[in-house]
């Protein structure tokens, strides 16, 4: 894989023969790894344990992770391709928000350089034998991260945790959970990040499995923290840098949702050509139909145009420039185009596009968290605001 210290020097570089190498494993293990099983998965409401570690044997987990972390020492440009490759060879972005979700539970951890947190959490979880999820979002707050209410009080050498987190990814299944809690004052200067391991750790309860309109493989939780004691080691950096890590490890986050906006739009392009060169109406292939060629015609446009873009971003983002603009511009392009084409799809496959037996049908309804995840749409555009000097 492409060295996290070498310069990534264009668009080319997605082409390069490693990540062709990359692109070719990871879609071979999705085809047989998950295509075959995702319908089960997602009428059970979770993939199994046992994907994890299959998804670490092939090197898929840590792809974008220092090799003295566990990882596999590459950088982000090659955990993006892999996300997107999982979608463009049959796929979900639910998926991979439950195969991934060490994905935003764990770069904290590693950025830390804390030896002891990366050997107990963030090795086991790239390794596949833990499975960790970021707890962030709270039942009042939303997206006003500086708010958040749950308290972490210190007590000699344990934190006591008392609150509820909503809407956490993984949090079904999870390990350990990287949680956002509130060791100060109000606003975001209080704030830290500390890990709290789930079994056995005595006032922590998953109140409730949450049932979603898409991302239907992903399990989702709602959590409670009662007098939830927690070592002090297990605090990731300084007392009160939580929002800073958060914000640092955002742009990671949004670009990506954009790339599997863009690989789910590409995904349903792809299956949508298909269709229509098989399907025939009164007499004649739907490709005969000018006004649906024409659709498509745009659809590929926006698609090419939302990845070209993206992918600039990305590759500027990983040599070091800052891009807090461009890559909230990036996720909603992506997820403007994303929700274009899914429901043009939708519509041309007509019938069978509202199937559940229907691929389209199950991006349909996966591509409307993708403007949700990671910050709003909303969000997103009060920050290129905001940094336009509005």
């Amino acid at each position: 894989m492409t060295a996290s210290a070498t310069q990534e020097t264009g668009l080319h570089t997605w082409e390069s023969p490693e990540r062709a190498a990359l692109r070719t494993l990871t879609g071979d293990f999705t085809r047989k790894h998950v295509v075959p099983h995702l319908a089960d998965w997602e009428r059970a409401g979770e993939i199994p344990r046992e994907l994890h570690r299959l998804a670490a044997d092939a090197g898929l987990l840590g792809a974008s992770v220092p090799e003295e972390f566990g990882g596999s020492g590459g950088n982000a440009l090659d955990m993006l391709t892999i996300l997107e490759e999982i979608i463009l060879a049959g796929g979900s972005s639910g998926l991979v928000s439950a195969l991934f979700s060490h994905g935003i539970a764990t770069p904290h951890i590693v950025a830390s350089g804390n030896a002891d947190l990366v050997d107990r959490f963030a090795r086991p979880a790239l390794q596949g034998r833990a499975i960790g999820a970021l707890a962030i979002t709270e039942p009042g707050g939303g997206s006003d991260v500086a708010n958040i209410t749950t308290t972490a009080r210190r007590d000699g050498d344990e934190y006591v945790v008392n609150g509820a987190k909503l809407y956490i990814t993984s949090g079904t299944r999870a390990d350990f959970v990287t949680t956002a809690v509130r060791t100060g004052e109000k606003g975001h200067a209080g704030i830290s990040l500390l890990v709290i391991p789930v079994g056995g750790t005595a006032g922590f309860t998953v109140a409730r499995r949450l049932d979603k309109m898409g991302w239907l493989c992903s399990d989702t939780a709602e959590l409670f923290f009662d007098d939830v004691r927690v070592p002090v080691r297990n605090l990731i950096g300084a007392e009160g840098s939580g929002f800073g890590q958060i914000a640092q490890q955002f742009q990671g986050e949004r670009l990506s949702l954009a790339f599997q906006a863009v690989a789910t739009a590409r995904r349903c392009l792809d299956l949508t050509i298909a269709w229509m060169t098989s399907r025939e109406s009164f007499g004649r292939p739907l490709s005969s139909r000018q006004v649906l060629r024409h659709r498509v015609a745009e659809m590929a446009t926006d698609i090419t145009s939302a990845e070209t873009f993206c992918r600039s971003v990305a590759v500027r983002w990983v040599n070091g420039d800052g891009m807090l603009v461009e890559t909230a511009m990036a996720k909603n392009t992506a997820v403007k185009v994303c929700d274009h084409v899914v429901h043009e799809a939708v519509q041309i496959f007509g019938g069978l596009g509202v199937m559940r037996e229907s691929e389209v049908e199950r991006h349909y309804r996966d591509a409307r968290v993708l403007g949700i995840g990671g910050g709003t749409t909303e969000i997103m555009n009060e920050i290129i605001g905001k940094l336009l000097g509005l």
